[in-house]
């Protein structure tokens, strides 16, 4: 019995300075701005400068989330970092965020799910929290993707961005309720036989680089549609709601004809879709709170909101979960 609820106290996000247009692509590989736009939605993405690091994005993200939520760095029990690019084999990139930001207490580690990291990472500290073993939890996604693009594989290197995202949890008394703020529920899955869809082949253990990002494109959308659609058709199944009753759906900001693909087979209305993806690029882990912070720093997303993230990553990984604002 959980004795404690997951609220969201704040959301903060970061982005690197640099803009690469699709613009700049085209001067680089054999592309141009309509091709991007026509198959990913994609206008622009952010790259982090050289010697910026996925900690110095994350510890941007973190102290910004901690702003929004009117705590500091010494109230935190926990951090957790989805992150695929850390910033070396160890330690957790996540420890390195602690010592930016001055946390001296609690524990820190880095949880590694891919696109779908930051809904695995959102799962596990709302576990230690239910539980008691954290009060107040620091949940990251931050990514330097464009570290492990091959620039000259026109397939991959215009999806993807570097950026980060984060929010704090706090725990409140009681149970989670479909009335009250918090996380309500969560659905994660994985499925390793088709980890060679959309890896890195590169790694310390089997080839000693860090290696590239290989992707089958076609074959990733079709599995994205489908396992997208079905963890928010669990999640809502589970919680005996419909698609009408959440107000904002956050998916991961994969490809633009993935949101739409998703929103057509359930039939989620476009203006409920918060969509960065045209901006942002694929930021991976951090995608789904750099969104959340967009749209809660417009007005859109406002306290008492239902709000349902999902996404689907390498490995394959996949999930869903819905909170309350």
């Amino acid at each position: 019995m959980s004795r404690f609820r997951s609220v969201i106290a704040g959301i903060g996000s970061y982005l690197p300075e640099k803009i690469l247009t699709n613009k700049d692509l085209a001067s680089m590989v054999d592309t141009s701005d309509e091709w991007i736009k026509q198959r990913t939605g994609i206008k622009q993405r952010h790259i982090a400068a050289k010697g910026e690091t996925t900690a110095d994005l994350g510890t941007k993200a973190a102290n910004a989330a901690l702003k929004a939520a009117g705590l500091e760095a010494g109230d935190m029990d926990l951090i957790i970092l989805a992150t695929a690019t850390p910033d070396l084999t160890f330690p957790a990139t996540a420890t390195l965020i602690q010592a930016n930001i001055g946390m001296v207490r609690g524990f820190a580690f880095d949880l590694n799910a891919v696109c779908s990291g930051f809904i695995y990472a959102l799962a596990t500290a709302d576990s230690f929290i239910a539980r008691g073993q954290a009060r107040n939890a620091l949940v990251i996604g931050a990514e330097t993707f464009s570290r492990i693009l091959d620039w000259e594989d026109r397939t991959t290197c215009v999806l993807f961005g570097d950026g980060a995202g984060a929010v704090v949890l706090t725990g409140e008394p009681g149970a989670p309720g479909m009335g009250e703020r918090g996380i309500i529920h969560s659905y994660l899955r994985s499925d390793g036989r088709f980890s060679d869809l959309l890896y890195v082949d590169g790694g310390p253990s089997k080839t000693q680089t860090v290696g590239h990002l290989r992707m089958s494109g076609n074959q990733v959308f079709r599995h994205a549609i489908t396992n997208i659609s079905g963890s928010i058709a669990k999640v809502l199944d589970d919680t005996g709601l419909t698609v009408t009753d959440v107000d904002w759906f956050v998916p991961h900001q994969a490809n633009q004809r993935i949101l739409e693909g998703v929103s057509r087979r359930l039939g989620i209305p476009e203006g409920r879709v918060i969509t960065t993806v045209a901006e942002h690029g694929n930021t991976s882990a951090a995608s789904i709170p750099l969104a959340m912070d967009v749209a809660a720093k417009d007005g859109r997303i406002k306290t008492g909101d239902l709000v349902l993230i999902e996404a689907l990553g390498g490995g394959f990984t996949w999930g869903a979960a819905l909170v309350r604002m």
